[in-house]
């Protein structure tokens, strides 16, 4: 639409809403939302954390750091910021509608679609179609964009289960945690905490792993008692926000991943998002690849007059860049869940998080990396 396309989209819900709690958008996502004209919006509602924090799970014993807030802008020329996802979800939509009024059409299930030398045709459960030039599968982890692609692909269950909680800030002990972005590492497990919507609520994301019961859903209720118990023996401040949260509104998703795709466009056809490259959330980037995708697949359309090959220099830019975003992250479990505090202080001895990032994840910006 901002860069003269007429796009429509087409989503299966009944009504525009957004589960879910916190989302983190570091500068190579940052570039593009202050591109389409939202970042100062965004960064009005949102947390800019101070550092990136590794502690360990008993004693909270900070392990490694690194700056955040002012370095990361100063670095990145763009910022971190922490923000609640359904208040990210209205700025999206309010943008897009101003863009075009009427381009959203809700309730409408894909099925499957048809393309040929003139165009494509989308076809939806209630009947209906729509037909266009370039079809774009941003339909998740579940896409059926995808599956017509690339081919059936069964997910496969990771082991780990995310707990997500939120606490009002009002209702913590005063003081009670540093604007950081905090991460808890233990056997099997570990926690991620931060504030979020100007720091009235801290977020709080603990992944175990875990065998009972997979469920690929965000809204999956658990017990609190199973939640309380798969964090005995952690620090106090685990414990203050596990027995602050609200008992009836434990959620916990069960994480599932899918093989690397080799490819993911056909010649009017191609993915982006979660429906190219689902990862776990270990390493804070699935939105930022999708936010990225976004901006590699406007400028490919910008460089190349034929559809086909703007697809083809699409995705030969994004599939290694966002495969490894997902390697990380996986390496990122293993890490995060090594089995003795000594392990954990071993590893961190040897790495540097900061200087890693900055110099392949953060730094890279969407709208001015040559596109080979």
């Amino acid at each position: 639409m901002q860069d003269g396309h007429d796009v429509q989209i087409y989503e299966q819900a009944p009504e525009l809403g957004e589960i879910g709690a916190g989302i983190q958008l570091s500068a190579n996502a940052m570039h593009v939302l202050e591109h389409i004209g939202i970042g100062d919006a965004i960064s009005a509602i949102s947390v800019r954390p101070g550092a990136y924090v590794f502690r360990l799970f008993d004693t909270a014993e900070i392990i490694q750091t690194f700056s955040l807030a002012e370095e990361h802008l100063a670095l990145h020329n763009a910022p971190y910021n922490q923000i609640h996802r359904a208040d990210f979800h209205d700025l999206l939509v309010a943008r897009v509608r101003d863009l075009s009024p009427d381009c959203i059409h809700l309730n409408k299930r894909a099925t499957g679609f048809v393309e040929n030398d003139d165009g494509i045709a989308l076809s939806f459960a209630d009947g209906s179609a729509a037909t266009g030039d370039l079809l774009i599968g941003a339909d998740g982890v579940k896409s059926v964009i995808r599956d017509q692609i690339c081919g059936p692909v069964q997910a496969v269950y990771t082991g780990d289960a995310a707990w997500r909680v939120t606490v009002p800030t009002k209702d913590l002990p005063p003081n009670f945690i540093e604007e950081v972005m905090s991460v808890w590492m233990g056997p099997g497990r570990h926690a991620v905490c931060y504030y979020i919507r100007g720091g009235e609520i801290l977020n709080f994301v603990g992944a175990v792993e875990a065998y009972d019961q997979p469920d690929e859903s965000w809204t999956a209720k658990f017990p609190w008692e199973k939640f309380k118990a798969d964090f005995d023996g952690w620090n106090d401040k685990v414990q203050t926000i596990i027995d602050m949260v609200d008992r009836d509104a434990c959620y916990r998703w069960s994480m599932f991943k899918r093989p690397r795709l080799d490819f993911w466009s056909t010649a009017r056809a191609t993915l982006l998002g979660d429906a190219a490259h689902a990862t776990i959330p270990y390493l804070a980037q699935g939105a930022a690849m999708a936010i990225e995708d976004g901006a590699v697949l406007m400028r490919a359309l910008q460089e190349r007059d034929d559809l086909a090959e703007a697809l083809k220099l699409y995705e030969n830019n994004r599939i290694d860049r966002t495969a490894r975003v997902v390697e990380t992250s996986d390496a990122n479990k293993k890490l995060f869940h090594l089995d003795s505090v000594e392990e954990i202080r071993a590893a961190f001895a040897k790495r540097n998080e900061g200087d890693d990032r900055n110099a392949w994840l953060y730094s890279y910006n969407p709208l001015t990396v040559e596109l080979l």
